[in-house]
């Protein structure tokens, strides 16, 4: 079987050919290697799995089932582990600072062993939100024949006889700071909230990124969708695994399949889907990885013409379950296809066209939660960019559900989240005001914090649709209501969101695509010579290194020049 390969053009042969790697086999026998799998290639499995939070405890023993695959389909599997930062559990403190400089740990960590090691291809299992697109981001800039596998969701959990998700959780605090419900409700829902393996189970981060893996061409069809407890998870890492030989005796790599209209697909199915605004983060960070201009503007663009056609939560009624339940993304793809909304060339880990895989797929007219594309719940997507004199680099709004579409009020403006969380608590926001939080940004942050406590206590004290909310951090993908975020320059360049006052009044008109302080320009000139930077409180480690070399959001806030200052592909070693 190892005559399909020729090891001698593959990186492996630097740690397993020759006589002048007598040492480096010894390590590989002492590992219970025999010398017919040691001249096989070398995949890596790479595992975001640990005890963290559920999203990643089934990862491992998904992985480890991938070794079949690989190994019946003539290659050497060789499994690997990196971190997660789970955004359920870092939220709303100082730990959530963390997560976003996760996503480049973990491409950072998978790029290392990979590159240490010399494996010859890549099959990577992740479950929470940032190391869905930081496994990918590894794919794209090693080079090698990848496949991306999601670790499922979570199934709903049961209240009062109605499907709940961890975001019931989040709101119910702020009920119970509003003095509308008992400690014992939110004593009783955190207990069924999260009823076992898996992410987070609604169209949040984990779920959008999942989608655009198999709309980027990166995952096996409708693998993505799978619940994390269902059995068959199993059947698809054996598959990826088995499937990441055939590739890599094609030789077909990462930077093939996600060509820029891939990455026009990967953003068609985050507005389709009413997903994550942080989409809008990762596609513009993943396509740096493979030297594709693709920002923050592209992603918003294509938004405007993609109906939103996917009846999920937090906008909407349904969970990831229900949407496998009804065909998966491969389903939604069907009708954007069929209607000229997604390019159907694009190659697949598959080995085949995306149009192609989705020919394989009947369309359902009985399901409930994809909507035809000729009846969508929305004709525009769930996910808009705006741009004004308040982000003249951009922001972002999740309007899937929305009904009211434009606000004007007057800025209330903190400069951090725990002053703004502890100001909803104390019920001192009041309806009609734009509350304000800077210094969250990328490197004002440091790390771009999501605010998913401050939004989910907002709608839990019934403000939700009272109040907007604007920062230049990020806001979780179960995020819900006016919430805008990405507001670039940040404050801690000096941005306009810097400038703001209280009392200022903010015009925000997610129909137009505007965001606008309606401040005259003298006043910000004045302003603006009174400016001071801020020092943040993390000036060494590992958060002081990611604000020297983060850029701006509306490039993806990534930390390195990408594959346009490359002057060689890994996989070419």
């Amino acid at each position: 079987m190892t005559d399909r390969f020729d090891k001698s053009r593959l990186p492996s042969r630097h740690v397993s050919v020759g006589p002048e790697r007598a040492p480096h086999r010894s390590y590989y026998y002492a590992m219970g290697l025999s010398e017919e799998e040691i001249a096989r290639p070398f995949v890596a499995l790479a595992s975001a799995g640990n005890d963290s939070a559920p999203c990643n405890t089934t990862l491992d023993a998904q992985a480890d089932a991938a070794r079949k695959g690989v190994i019946d389909n003539g290659g050497m599997p060789r499994r690997f582990n990196t971190i997660t930062v789970t955004d359920g559990i870092a939220m709303g403190h100082q730990g959530m600072k963390s997560s976003l400089a996760s996503r480049e740990v973990i491409a950072d960590s998978v790029e290392l062993s990979v590159r240490g090691h010399c494996y010859d291809a890549l099959v990577g299992f992740a479950g929470c939100d940032k190391s869905l697109p930081g496994m990918m981001m590894a794919m794209l800039r090693l080079n090698i024949p990848s496949i991306f596998v999601y670790g499922g969701s979570i199934l709903p959990g049961r209240y009062q006889d109605r499907d709940v998700t961890v975001v019931d959780v989040f709101e119910v605090v702020g009920k119970f700071a509003a003095g509308t419900c008992p400690i014992s409700e939110v004593h009783a829902l955190e207990k069924v909230a999260c009823p076992g393996h898996g992410a987070c189970g609604g169209q949040y981060t984990a779920n959008t990124m999942a989608c655009v893996g198999e709309a980027i061409g990166l995952s096996l069809p409708n693998s993505n969708m799978v619940p994390a407890p269902y059995t068959s998870r199993e059947q698809i890492a054996v598959a990826a695994g088995y499937q990441v030989m055939d590739l890599l005796e094609k030789n077909i790599r990462p930077r093939d399949i996600c060509t820029r209209d891939a990455f026009v697909n990967a953003a068609r199915i985050v507005a389709a889907t009413g997903g994550s605004t942080n989409g809008a983060l990762h596609l513009p960070a993943m396509a740096n990885e493979a030297g594709i201009d693709f920002d923050l503007f592209d992603v918003a663009e294509i938004f405007k013409s993609t109906p939103y056609i996917a009846d999920l939560k937090p906008g909407g009624k349904y969970v990831a379950k229900d949407m496998y339940e009804a065909g998966g993304v491969y389903m939604l793809m069907k009708t954007l296809l069929a209607n000229d909304l997604l390019n159907g060339d694009c190659m697949t880990v598959t080995g085949k066209t995306l149009g192609e895989n989705i020919d394989q797929v009947t369309w359902n007219p009985d399901q409930k939660v994809i909507y035809d594309v000729k009846s969508p719940i929305t004709p525009t997507g769930g996910v808009v960019g705006l741009r004004g004199s308040l982000a003249p680099n951009g922001a972002i709004v999740k309007v899937a559900g929305m009904a009211r579409l434009q606000f004007e009020g007057p800025a209330r403006c903190f400069d951090c989240e725990e002053d703004a969380f502890a100001a909803v608590e104390a019920r001192a926001i009041q309806p009609g005001e734009v509350v304000v939080i800077r210094y969250e940004g990328p490197k004002g942050g440091p790390g771009m914090r999501e605010m998913l406590s401050t939004t989910a206590a907002l709608y839990g004290l019934g403000m939700g649709e009272q109040v907007a909310l604007i920062t230049d951090g990020r806001f979780s993908g179960a995020t819900r209501g006016f919430c805008i975020g990405h507001v670039g320059p940040e404050a801690a360049e000096g941005g306009p969101i810097a400038l703001v006052e209280d009392g200022d009044t903010i015009r925000i008109d997610a129909e137009a695509g505007t965001i606008d302080l309606l401040v005259d320009e003298a006043t910000l000139t004045e302003r603006r010579a009174k400016w001071q930077p801020r020092v943040n409180d993390y000036q060494s480690g590992a958060l002081w290194r990611f604000a020297q070399t983060v850029g701006p959001a509306y490039q993806g806030a990534v930390t390195h020049p990408g594959a346009k200052s490359e002057t060689h592909v890994y996989a070419d070693i």
